[in-house]
């Protein structure tokens, strides 16, 4: 699978001492995350086709104070990893779609826009903090 993590050292830390300092600050930091998840779906729904429109619908943000995700598929588009990645579906896999490792939406736009990704959590993390009280450089 390709590359899909984007690292912040010391996020946990952050969070932690952000809660000593107002409770309220580590909760921000998931909107700062859904921001990034949100991000990412904005540039890849243009790229996923559309029959009914499930597959797209079903891309949602799932973000945490140390983690930002993007939930695909589900009861909704059970096939969105078939349409993304490829395989063989259906009676006895007669159906079959070229199978890309890296996929051919997700993965290939998160590649795209990983600096942009990047920079919306700095600013977002250094906002946290000044909101938090402190100084920040």
């Amino acid at each position: 699978m390709p590359e899909s993590v984007i690292r912040i050292e010391g996020l946990a830390e952050f969070s932690r001492s952000l809660r000593q300092l107002d409770s309220e600050a580590p909760k921000q930091l998931r909107l700062v995350h859904n921001e990034a998840a949100n991000l990412l779906i904005k540039r890849t729904t243009p790229k996923v086709p559309r029959i009914s429109g499930n597959a797209v619908a079903s891309m949602k943000a799932k973000s945490t104070r140390t983690s930002a995700r993007v939930s695909v598929g589900g009861r909704r588009a059970p096939y969105f990893p078939w349409l993304d990645f490829g395989g063989r579906t259906g009676i006895r896999g007669s159906v079959v779609r070229p199978f890309y490792r890296e996929g051919r939406y997700v993965y290939v736009t998160l590649a795209e826009i990983t600096p942009e990704i990047q920079q919306l959590l700095l600013d977002g993390l250094t906002e946290v903090a000044r909101g938090a009280g402190l100084d920040v450089d």
